[in-house]
């Protein structure tokens, strides 16, 4: 591959592309929500999303819940508790990992961290290319098990309908117990959770993967204060050797790539021949698939992503470690030695028993995870990403005296006497 061939793979294709004339638009959009509250958000509602409410109508009823529990089927119902005790099972005991602690250095000289939720997260749940109960299961069960008091879930509309919000979306709020489930569009819901309106609070935190509209709205409120966590379109990538069976291998590649034209699928390998195969499979599958999802697909795996033939093995798993892929599966003989080697990718599925739908939906493992190159630096959405820790100090007098010269050297070197005297004082 040329520089460029490396550039344009890395920068996903054209999944990433964002206009100046969006940012503008989100830019003033998410203005008019903090001028004008509930009633900007109806406006965005009729001219977005072609539905028309009142303020009371921004929230979610109890009857709405109520209706969609009776709607639901009992198979799918099931399959939702399937899901959250999987992901609630992962997150407590992560959670046991990253309790409160304590720990004595020196004699007399103890530190530690009090472990503690964010006192408040919006959960931002999309609803433009398809419905996401998963969505909402993957980043409201690790907060609700990290016990964050005040929690929110904004969700836009189906599209197409009169205001509805999905059946199975409400289902999995009412299984985690959130009442507060606001309809408002995208972009001007991550500004109404980010500053407050009437009708919907205000809140430190706004999580939940979305479209570039989406995105550009959690990073300007981010600009403002607001922890947001922005995750773009999906993407995915398989390193696999001759051992992969090429139905599964293509199977696993139409996985991811059927979310959208935006989303980014990459083959890394160094059989040509297992290229050429799966290339004819993808075919035949894909052929099989409704039309958006093939076009999605053609996209996924055509101008955004594809194939990337290597020497070896070693440069195959390179080639993943530079993607730093959201979803990386490993389709080889031995994929537990192999996982050894990848350092940077969001979640790793370990051979081909473990596709990625199973990680979107029951694995128990995060599926909200970063994108765009950013596993290279950041991980998903676990209880950790809703706790926050506050350090801990104690020391006796004996073990201040030993530290006391030392702070007082530092104090006077940086210029700060009145921190020297609070030894000084002390002796």
């Amino acid at each position: 591959m040329s520089d460029a061939d490396r550039a344009w793979l890395h920068g996903r294709g054209a999944a990433t592309e964002v206009t100046d004339s969006l940012r503008d638009d989100i830019r003033a959009l998410v203005t008019d929500v903090k001028d004008r509250g509930d009633a900007a958000l109806i406006d965005a509602l009729a001219t977005f999303d072609g539905v028309d409410v009142d303020t009371a109508g921004l929230r979610v009823s109890d009857a709405e819940f109520a209706s969609a529990r009776a709607a639901i089927n009992p198979e799918t119902h099931q399959a939702i508790r399937h899901m959250i005790a999987n992901i609630r099972a992962f997150n407590e005991a992560l959670m046991e990992r990253r309790s409160s602690w304590t720990a004595e250095i020196a004699p007399g000289h103890t530190v530690g961290e009090k472990v503690g939720p964010v006192a408040s997260a919006a959960l931002f749940c999309p609803s433009g290319k398809a419905s996401y109960p998963s969505v909402l299961a993957q980043i409201a069960t690790p907060a609700t098990v990290a016990g964050v008091p005040q929690l929110s879930v904004i969700v836009p509309p189906v599209p197409g309908g009169s205001g509805e919000i999905d059946d199975a979306v409400l289902v999995v709020a009412h299984e985690l117990g959130l009442v507060d489930v606001f309809r408002v569009n995208g972009p001007s819901g991550v500004a109404a959770a980010a500053f407050g309106t009437e009708t919907i609070p205000a809140h430190g935190m706004v999580v939940g993967p979305g479209s570039p509209a989406v995105s550009l709205a959690q990073l300007e409120v981010r600009s403002h204060g607001v922890d947001s966590v922005v995750l773009g379109p999906t993407e995915s990538l398989v390193v696999a050797d001759d051992s992969a069976d090429i139905t599964v291998l293509a199977a696993d590649l139409l996985n991811e790539a059927e979310h959208g034209t935006d989303s980014t699928v990459v083959l890394a390998t160094a059989s040509s021949a297992l290229i050429d195969a799966v290339d004819v499979e993808l075919q035949k599958q894909a052929a099989n698939l409704p039309e958006a999802r093939r076009e999605a697909a053609a996209a996924s795996l055509g101008k955004n992503g594809g194939a990337v033939l290597t020497t070896d093995l070693n440069e195959a798993v390179s080639v993943a470690n530079w993607f730093a892929s959201e979803h990386c599966q490993l389709a080889v003989a031995d994929p537990w030695a192999t996982a050894d080697e990848i350092e940077h990718a969001g979640e790793l599925l370990l051979g081909q028993h473990t596709p990625f739908s199973a990680g979107n939906f029951t694995l128990g493992g995060p599926a909200a995870l970063p994108t765009g190159g950013q596993a290279n630096q950041a991980g998903g959405i676990t209880v950790e990403q809703f706790l926050k820790a506050a350090a801990i100090g104690h020391l006796t007098a004996e073990a201040l005296a030993a530290v006391a010269d030392s702070t007082i050297a530092l104090a006077n070197h940086e210029g700060f006497p009145a921190h020297a005297n609070a030894i000084h004082v002390r002796r």
